[in-house]
C-alpha cells in the first residue's frame, strides 16, 4: 500500500532535500571521483577510501512497491564463483534516493560486497529498507536469479544518511529481518527529540548490532538541526551495543554521506569480512580514528 504523507510533513522534507542539494551542488549527490578527491589522515582510511580489487556490475528490479525498483551493485566475478558475498543494504536520506549516489554502491561493491538500494524518498521507518533485503534473500534462493546462493546471510550490514541514518535505527531493531544484521553505520542520523517531532520515532536500546556513529562540525543544519553534537553523544550513551562514535571535521550534511567512506568501508571489511588490517582502524592500543587529524570526539566501546 502506497504511503499516505500529510502537508505538512511532505513540505519539511522538500525542505531538507533542498538544504542537501545545496550543500552537495550536483545532480549526483556526491561527487563521481570523490574518493580521488576526499582527504584522509591515515593509510587505512586513505587504502579503503580507494576503489577496491573488483569489477563491479549492477542489477535493477522493478517491484510493486513505493520505492519502484531496487539496484543492486555486485562483484562482476559473482556469475562464475562458488562463494558466497556479503551484503549492505543502504537506507536513503530524504529525496536522496538510490540512483542519486551510485559511485558509493559502486565503491563498495568494489570491496567484494552485494550493495542494495532502493528509490524510497521517506526512509525512515525501514520499511522499503526490509523489502528490499527480503526480495535480494528471495533471489537466493531462486535457481534463475544471478543471486543464487550467493547470498552470505551471516555477514549483512546496513547504512544510511540523515533520514536514513534514523531508518538504520530501524531496519536493525524493528522488523522480521532486524536480527540478520551484523553491523550498521549511521551518517547524520536525525537525532532523537528532532526525530519525536517529524514522527520518526526509534528506539536505540533494541540496537543490538555493531554500530557506527558519524556526523560533521560544521554548519547550521548538520549541528543545530539534524546532529547537534550533545544530542549525538546521548543518542550514543543509550546504544547497549559495540559502538564507535566521531566526527569528520569541517565536514556539513550533504558531504556526510560519502567523506567518511574510507572507515564506513573499514568498518563493514572487518564487521562483515573479517579484515584484520581494517579492524586496526578502530582497535587496539591506538586505533587510527583516534589519531586521524580529520574527525574529533572519537569514542570506542567494543
Amino acid at each position: 500500500m502506497k504511503k499516505t504523507k500529510s502537508l505538512k510533513l511532505s513540505i519539511l522534507m522538500l525542505a531538507l532535500t533542498s538544504c542537501v542539494i545545496i550543500s552537495c551542488g550536483e545532480s549526483q549527490f556526491i561527487p563521481e571521483k570523490y574518493t580521488e578527491e576526499v582527504p584522509s589522515g591515515g593509510t587505512i582510511e586513505a587504502a579503503y577510501l580507494k576503489n577496491g580489487p573488483y569489477v563491479v556490475s549492477s542489477w535493477q528490479c522493478p517491484v510493486n512497491e513505493d520505492f519502484n525498483s531496487i539496484t543492486v551493485y555486485y562483484p562482476s566475478e559473482m556469475g562464475k564463483s562458488n562463494r558466497k558475498y556479503p551484503v549492505v543494504v543502504f537506507v536513503n536520506g530524504t529525496g536522496v534516493v538510490a540512483s542519486k549516489y551510485a559511485p558509493l554502491f559502486e565503491h563498495l561493491a568494489s570491496w567484494g560486497f552485494i550493495v542494495v538500494g532502493n528509490e524510497e524518498p521517506e526512509s525512515w521507518d525501514g520499511d522499503a529498507t526490509e523489502k528490499s533485503l527480503a526480495l535480494l534473500l528471495e533471489k537466493d534462493n531462486d535457481g534463475g536469479s544471478i543471486f543464487y546462493k550467493k547470498i552470505d546471510r551471516e555477514n549483512i550490514g546496513v547504512s544510511g544518511h540523515s533520514q536514513g541514518g534514523a531508518g538504520v535505527f530501524n531496519a536493525i531493531t524493528a522488523h522480521p529481518h532486524s536480527g540478520l544484521y551484523k553491523a550498521a553505520v549511521s551518517l547524520s542520523p536525525t537525532h532523537e527529540e528532532q526525530a519525536i517531532k517529524l514522527k520518526w520515532h526509534y528506539d536505540l536500546r533494541k540496537i543490538k548490532a555493531p554500530i557506527l556513529l558519524v556526523a560533521g562540525t560544521s554548519g547550521f543544519f548538520e549541528t543545530k538541526f539534524v546532529i547537534p553534537f550533545e544530542r549525538m553523544t546521548a543518542m550514543y550513551n543509550k546504544i547497549p551495543s559495540p559502538k564507535v562514535m566521531m566526527r569528520r571535521s569541517g565536514c556539513e550534511h550533504g558531504q556526510m554521506l560519502y567523506s567518511a567512506d574510507g572507515y564506513v568501508t573499514a568498518w563493514f571489511m572487518w564487521q562483515l569480512q573479517g579484515d584484520n588490517r581494517a579492524a586496526q582502524a578502530f582497535t587496539g592500543n591506538s586505533p587510527e580514528i583516534k589519531e586521524n587529524k580529520h574527525y574529533q570526539d572519537q569514542r570506542i566501546d567494543l
